[in-house]
């Protein structure tokens, strides 16, 4: 159904931007490139996802699927994602200090720190406001030449400089995405709706307010092991006395912290043994078995078959004791999801198939 509407609002986009590789739109079929559908982490269809200067947006398309939605989406994300400062007091009243700010001063806008700089403010423009200056107006800003500053949310005198080359994007890119999403986040009641917009699985530690070593033992864990997982999961932490009510989904209470779950936006896995949380390997792991879909398999049909040859289900009549067992192996579903967009714009899930 989609597919037509998709090819037509191509047609369209391709009349508006002509010139070569600036918008492209393209189709994947996930049966016959089975890896890259994993890459990605595909797991509804259709999906579409929106890629910026070769990465991949954290954040699906989720608007209406018609060709002028599709047309009106591609002209947002060509807009300038760079405000400009006219003077040296809008570094002080124009910026959202709420937001994490990324503030740029350069001798020319024809520039290649310049372009390298709005390549990297076009990808990360979700999750970072960006800001340049240019010409004489900033030169006390540019004793050292053209530079880029980052300045966290609610501070003033804290703002880190850019030590690398301004020309190379992957460096650039880097650092600017360490700063702009942070590893590990702390999820409350004001920005969970946000967090579950961008459409990745949570990976939470539940944990009372003054147990800082647990909080310490994650993020040294996910720090060490689980850098390159940043971008397909989300990383949090929460206050298990307020976020009660996953908790009981669990089955769990504020007594039983801390606690660590997976919760897929379908259902929420338990971390096995909280005490094994900093062994290495194990959370790494915990982790895979949600991408490759083991939790969801084993929660449903049991543990998957390793030596011993599996039991055939096809015809098989259970008895009301072992249907019993089944509903328990269950997981609890989902709290988080009723925060996410609904699932009626996708066609199947893909373990449906």
């Amino acid at each position: 159904m989609l597919k037509p509407v998709f090819a037509d609002a191509a047609t369209a986009i391709k009349k508006e931007f002509p010139t070569p590789n600036q918008v492209v739109l393209g189709e994947l079929d996930c049966d016959a490139n089975g890896e890259i559908s994993s890459r990605y982490h595909i797991s509804k269809y259709p999906t579409l996802k929106l890629f910026r200067n070769g990465r991949v947006a954290k954040r699906e398309y989720r608007g209406q699927r018609s060709r002028d939605a599709f047309q009106n989406f591609i002209k947002q994300q060509l807009q300038d994602p760079i405000t400009a400062l006219e003077q040296l007091d809008d570094v002080k009243t124009k910026l959202d200090e709420k937001k994490r700010n990324m503030i740029a001063f350069f001798n020319r806008k024809d520039s290649a720190d310049y372009m390298t700089y709005q390549r990297v403010a076009s990808s990360l423009r979700d999750d970072c406001a960006f800001y340049a200056g240019i010409g004489e107006t900033f030169r006390p800003e540019m004793t050292g030449g053209n530079n880029i500053l980052f300045r966290p949310p609610r501070t003033k005198d804290q703002d880190m400089l850019y030590l690398g080359a301004l020309t190379n994007f992957d460096l650039l890119h880097t650092w600017s995405y360490d700063k702009c999403v942070p590893l590990i986040r702390e999820i409350t009641f004001e920005n969970g709706e946000e967090l579950t917009e961008e459409g990745l699985p949570f990976v939470i530690l539940f944990h009372k307010p003054e147990d800082s070593a647990t909080v310490a033992t994650f993020n040294q864990i996910v720090s060490r092991e689980l850098i390159h997982e940043k971008g397909s999961v989300n990383f949090l932490t929460a206050d298990g006395t307020k976020f009660t009510h996953p908790l009981h989904h669990l089955g769990k209470q504020p007594k039983d912290l801390p606690l660590l779950a997976i919760d897929s936006f379908r259902h929420m896995y338990l971390f096995p043994d909280i005490s094994k949380l900093g062994i290495p390997g194990v959370l790494k792991q915990f982790i895979a078995d949600l991408h490759s879909g083991k939790l969801h398999r084993e929660f449903h049909h049991g543990p998957d078959p390793t030596a011993a040859p599996s039991k055939p289900t096809q015809g098989k009549v259970e008895s009301s004791e072992e249907q019993k067992k089944e509903e328990a192996s269950i997981p609890p579903e989902s709290t988080f999801v009723k925060l996410k967009p609904s699932e009626n714009r996708y066609t199947l899930l893909k373990d449906e198939l």
